[in-house]
Formats: C-alpha cells, sequence, structure tokens
C-alpha cells in the first residue's frame, strides 16, 4: 500500500503541525542546494522565484520562447480563496468541503484542507504583486460564484485573471533571474529524468532551437509541466501542452495517479469543422449571469430570439433548482450532451446548446454586463462573427483539465525520491472533478506556500551531497537513449503525418473515453490504440533532423508519449467499475442518470507502475480514508 505519509493529528491541525516540525535547512547551506524545477506557468514560476528567494539555486525551463507563455495564461474566470468578503458563510471548512464533495469524495482529505487553508494567502500576495482583481466601489475586493457552491468565493480580473496572475508570477521570477538565484532555460525541453542509485539527479533536455543536447544536475527536481488534456488532439489547452515531462517521470518509476479522471469543460464553443486544432474555452463565470437552455421542440431550427419562453428549457435550472446553472462541471457538461444527443441541440451541427444573457442584460443593463464579461463577449464575437449582446452564445463541453497525473505523497514528492510534481502534473487534490476556479488555486498554493516547506524535509538531508558531473555515466547514457528514440523517429520515413495520428488517436480517446465510457467501447478503444501505436512507429514521417530547430520532431516525441498515456488512461477506465465525477461508466447510474459510486470497493486513488514497453501497468491503491466528511450521493437538486 501506498504511504501518503500525512500528519498525524487532527485535520485542521496537520499543516500548522508539519510546518512547525519540519527540518530546515539554514541559509548557508542553501546556496549548495541545487533545485531543478520544469515548467514555468503559475505552479513553476511560483515556485522558482520562492525557493530562489529562500536562497535555494535554481534553474528553470520552459519549452516557450518566455514563461509568459505558459497555457496558465489562458485561465479566465477567476481564482478561488475563502476570504468571505460577501459575508455569505464561507469558511476554510465550506471551500474544504465544497471541494471534497465536487471531487465526488475522491480526493485525499489532508491535501483538500491544506488548500482551503492556504487559500487566503494566495489572495493576499497577489494583492502585493499588485494583481489587478476587480474590486467593489468602496475599494475592496468583488468576488462572484462559480459551479458547485453556494457561496461568493471567486476572486476576478475580469476574464484574464490567468494572464494577470502569471504576470504577478512571471514578475517574481524575474526578479530573481535579475538576482542571479535562477537560471532560466527558455525553449528547452526536457526528456529525461536522470536517476542515480535510485534517485532523481537531473534531467536531459532539449534545445530546441538548436538541437542540442543538454545535461543538467539537481540536488531535486520538480515537474510543473501542466495536464495532458492533448490527448484527445482536441481541448482547450494550448497546442504545445503535453505529458512527455511527466511521462518520462513514470517510465522512471514515478506512478501515475487517476490518469483516466479528464474534466470536460461544459461552456466551450463548439466545434465548427475538421480544418480545428484547439477548441477555445468561454469561462464558467458567464454562467452566473447567462441561462442555459435548449427548444422544447426537437430539431427546431428557429433563431433563438424567434422562440418564445414557453417554448425553452432552461434543463439546469429545472433539473438542479438549488444549484441551477451553476452546478458542477461533469454534471453541467453530461447535462449537454443528453440533451444534444436526444435531439435538442443548435446550431448547424445540433450539437450545441444556448447560453443567453437576454435576461442579465435586461434586469442589470449591458454596460454592467459588459464591464463583467466584455472582453470574453469579443473573443466570442472574433471567433463566431455573432454578437452575445443580441443574440445568445452557442457552447458544448470540450476537454478541459486533468485530475489525473503523477502520483505525489503530503509533501507533493512522486513515488521517485527527489523527483516533485506540483499543479496540474499531480494526481491533484481535485479528486474525479475539478470545482471552477481552483485550478489556479493549487498551482499558486503548491508553488508559493506548500513546496518550499515540504521539499526542505528532503534536502536538509541532501547538504552532504555534492553536486555530481554532467559527465558521470548516467548522464551520459541518459543522453544517449534520448538521441537513440529521436534518431528511430526521424529514420522511419514513413507517409503519414504526426498531425493525422494524433488526431486518430483524439477521436478514438473522445469517443470511447470521453464524457462516456462503457466495457465493450473501452475494450475496442486499447484494442485501437495498440494498432495505432504500431502504425506510428512503421508510417510516421519527421522530416530534417534532430541538430537544428525541429518541430515536427518535437510534436512527434509528445504524440508518441501521448499514444502510450492513452492506453494507461483506458486501462484505468476500465478497472474503476463505478462513475464518479468525469469518469462516467454507463453501467453504473442513478435511475436519473446521475453518476453512481461505489465507495465500498473504489475509495481510492489508482497509481498506476510503469512495467515495460507493451507490457500491463500494475495498479497499486492508495486508499481514502474520510475523518471529516461523509461520502454522500452528490445532489445538487
Amino acid at each position: 500500500m501506498l504511504d501518503s505519509k500525512i500528519p498525524e493529528g487532527a485535520l485542521a491541525n496537520k499543516w500548522s503541525d508539519y510546518k512547525s516540525k519540519v527540518p530546515l535547512v539554514s541559509p548557508a547551506n542553501k546556496l549548495n542546494l541545487d533545485v531543478i524545477i520544469v515548467g514555468t506557468g503559475l505552479a513553476g514560476a511560483s515556485a522558482a522565484s520562492s525557493l530562489a528567494e529562500m536562497g535555494y539555486n535554481v534553474k528553470a525551463f520552459c519549452f516557450q520562447d518566455s514563461p509568459r507563455r505558459a497555457h496558465s495564461i489562458a485561465a479566465q474566470g477567476g481564482i478561488n480563496a475563502a476570504k468571505n468578503y460577501q459575508n455569505d458563510g464561507d469558511s476554510v471548512y465550506r471551500l474544504f468541503y465544497d471541494t471534497i464533495k465536487g471531487g465526488d469524495y475522491r480526493s485525499r482529505e489532508a491535501n483538500v484542507h491544506r488548500l482551503a487553508e492556504v487559500s487566503t494567502n494566495i489572495i493576499d500576495q497577489c494583492v502585493a504583486q499588485g494583481v489587478p482583481f476587480a474590486r467593489e466601489y468602496g475599494g475592496t475586493l468583488d468576488n462572484r460564484s462559480f459551479g458547485g457552491v453556494q457561496v461568493s468565493r471567486t476572486f476576478y480580473a475580469r476574464g484574464q485573471t490567468g494572464q494577470q496572475l502569471l504576470l504577478g508570477a512571471y514578475s517574481a521570477l524575474s526578479r530573481q533571474i535579475s538576482r542571479g538565484t535562477v537560471q532560466m532555460y527558455n525553449r528547452h525541453e526536457m526528456l529525461d529524468v536522470v536517476m542515480i542509485d535510485g534517485v532523481a539527479r537531473g534531467i536531459i533536455a532539449r534545445n530546441l532551437l538548436t538541437g542540442q543536447y543538454e545535461r543538467y544536475f539537481g540536488h531535486a527536481v520538480v515537474l510543473a509541466t501542466g495536464g495532458y488534456g492533448n490527448v484527445f488532439y482536441l481541448s482547450t489547452n494550448a497546442m504545445g501542452s503535453n505529458v512527455t515531462a511527466a511521462w518520462k517521470a513514470y517510465k522512471r518509476g514515478a506512478m501515475f495517479g487517476n490518469p483516466c479522471f479528464t474534466q470536460i469543460h461544459p461552456t466551450c464553443i463548439p466545434v465548427s469543422g475538421d480544418y480545428q486544432s484547439k477548441l477555445t474555452l468561454m469561462s464558467e463565470s458567464l454562467r452566473n449571469d447567462g441561462r442555459i437552455w435548449v427548444p422544447l421542440k426537437k430539431g427546431d431550427s428557429r433563431l433563438p430570439e424567434d422562440i418564445p419562453e414557453d417554448e425553452r428549457d432552461y434543463y439546469l435550472e429545472r433539473k438542479y433548482p438549488a444549484f441551477g446553472n451553476l452546478v458542477p462541471r461533469d454534471i453541467a457538461s453530461r447535462a449537454a450532451k443528453e440533451r444534444c444527443d436526444e435531439g435538442y441541440g443548435v446550431g448547424q451541427t445540433k450539437m450545441a446548446v444556448y447560453l443567453d444573457f437576454k435576461d442579465a442584460i435586461n434586469n442589470l443593463g449591458e454596460d454592467t454586463v459588459r464591464s463583467r464579461y466584455g472582453n470574453l463577449f469579443q473573443m466570442y464575437n472574433k471567433i463566431t462573427g455573432e454578437d452575445p449582446y443580441k443574440t445568445p452564445m452557442r457552447i458544448y463541453p470540450a476537454v478541459h483539465y486533468t485530475m489525473g497525473g503523477l502520483w505525489v505523497d503530503y509533501n507533493l514528492m512522486t513515488t521517485v525520491p527527489g523527483l516533485y510534481s506540483i499543479g496540474e502534473s499531480n494526481f491533484s487534490d481535485h479528486g474525479a472533478n475539478r470545482l471552477g476556479a481552483s485550478a489556479l488555486m493549487q498551482g499558486l498554493a503548491d508553488g508559493y506556500f506548500v513546496l518550499p516547506y515540504t521539499i526542505g524535509e528532503y534536502l536538509s538531508k541532501e547538504i552532504r551531497t555534492d553536486r555530481i558531473s554532467t559527465e558521470d555515466e548516467h548522464f551520459v547514457i541518459a543522453e544517449k537513449e534520448t538521441r537513440k528514440r529521436n534518431e528511430k523517429l526521424l529514420n522511419i520515413k514513413g507517409k503519414k503525418s504526426v498531425e493525422s495520428l494524433h488526431r486518430e488517436l483524439g477521436k478514438i480517446m473522445w469517443d470511447n473515453c470521453g464524457m462516456s465510457r462503457n466495457e465493450k467501447d473501452l475494450k475496442n478503444a486499447l484494442a485501437q490504440i495498440k494498432d495505432l501505436k504500431k502504425d506510428f512507429w512503421q508510417n510516421i514521417f519527421v522530416p530534417g533532423s534532430d541538430n537544428e530547430l525541429n518541430p515536427e520532431l518535437e510534436k512527434a516525441g509528445r504524440v508518441a508519449d501521448f499514444i502510450e498515456l492513452g492506453e494507461l488512461m483506458i486501462y484505468d477506465a476500465l478497472d474503476r467499475e463505478e462513475s464518479c465525477g468525469g469518469h462516467f461508466r454507463e453501467e453504473h447510474q442513478t435511475p436519473e442518470g446521475e453518476a453512481l459510486r461505489d465507495d465500498e470497493n473504489y475509495t481510492f486513488v489508482s497509481a498506476w507502475e510503469y512495467k515495460g514497453d507493451d507490457k500491463e501497468p500494475e495498479l497499486h491503491k492508495e486508499n481514502l480514508n474520510y475523518e471529516e466528511v461523509t461520502p454522500t450521493q452528490r445532489s445538487y437538486k
């Protein structure tokens, strides 16, 4: 059984007790310790700046031309924190409970309570950095509600919250770069973890501009490389977002937790043609004032403004009166799919529902709606050519976030000593479904307030470890293995493009392991992915060489990893014979069509161990023990 290393004591005291007893590293010793951080989004940038400020030597890597290009910048709606500014009953416990419940009781209590505790510090940190959160007339910070809660705890900067938070973290990181405490490596992609005597001791990276392979030593390695939603090809993720760093760690012994837990966001611009390579998110915040509906009549092709009120089905308000349009994402997504599958969808494809702001504009005035959502409305207008002030938006669910990722203990360390994973790259604190506005919260919590404490416990034992030369044979061998794989990709000289095979993988995953899954389709998908894997390694065509700028080579390596990840996701979805959150097995649902958990047999984290290429992975379990919360059937009615 996996040891999560959760501290003893009462839940509310675990984190404070831990911090008071954790071993420390003296300032003089920190100067002699190197920490590698891969990824410079919110989690990575905040971690790098914090550790450097504390005195560690930090080497930070990103594959973009600047940390400002990290996908965190695309987050729109807001960030949660238990400030209770609205005096509507919020508290640390309420945020903890909402997160546990929203995750369908498949998350670790101690981690979630810690997240809720530090949430208030995050807002103070970001305000101090100059993040321009929305404010009330009197100057106090404004906030709003998101799905799955009945309080207002989401702080926001219009529809650009991720951008503003990342700029804050980037400014903190830039300060440390200028001080020389952070060495920044832009346009570098991590391609392997270097292991020495079972401990992570560095990485192999490729300079994406020159093609040069480079070796880097670290007393500890931290992965902050985001999620793997692009395994579905079409998602709201940036096109460069990938699983490669986490996947290399998995193959070096880091177990992968809950890989089939993926989140489908209900509020995205629908697919409009085969030419698309990504989808566009429309913030969940829009559901605060927008009302979701479909026509009462199947196949109704009238313009939305021509459909009278009594011929509209506000189905979320009908089915979930207590939460209405602000039900959690998994529930809202399945409800939209069900309406469209039954023939009530709208638009040319009939795979969309309406998000209507007519009532909000009438009640609040267009100026108020514009002040809240103006930039989002503008983006929608530019993409679709439609004016949401005059006609309802058309939305449909799309892949957005992954709750699965590298398994980590309470200290955020993987099953590989010295290798950490933070933010979306770990299996997270969100269970089987993430509440809206909690991704930014977790990324900044891990980077600013959790990792700086927990990594100290490990590094306090490393002060006697001398820096290891990158000429060491373990670094040399790791680099050779990396080169060999890329040479293999280049030498296939087949006739199929990377893009076409990625698209095939995405269709397999979306059709069989997307919003709903069943045993028959999953088994068929497993066979299809195995065939696709064979096709990839026989027929892929990658032009150019590995000693130059070569985006196709980068892409090929990432898609190869996605194919293998797809297999693991199918294994995980097949094993979990229940429905919970984003994992909806059609065989396990209530008479009303809601997710039906099996708490007796599946109250655990699935942690998968790599056993070799073309071999089935081995399942390990971390039992989830609930001390403060009693798992119940989720109800938002």
